[in-house]
């Protein structure tokens, strides 16, 4: 976590856990502390691509 950034501005990231197994995180969210982004984290995997880059389904 103290390695991550929001890819925007290279701010801080809030997280928010839904789900764990252990000490892994299987689901949630990042969160831009300064831009407000959401950047989920899916399957254990967070996608850290800027809104205008994803493939929302």
């Amino acid at each position: 976590m103290e390695i991550l950034c929001d890819p925007l501005d290279k701010s801080d990231l809030e997280l928010e856990v839904d789900e764990r197994d252990g000490e892994e995180i299987v689901e949630g969210r990042l969160i831009g502390t300064v831009t407000g982004e959401v950047y989920p984290i899916e399957d254990g995997i967070p996608n850290l691509l800027p809104p205008d880059m994803r493939d929302d389904e």
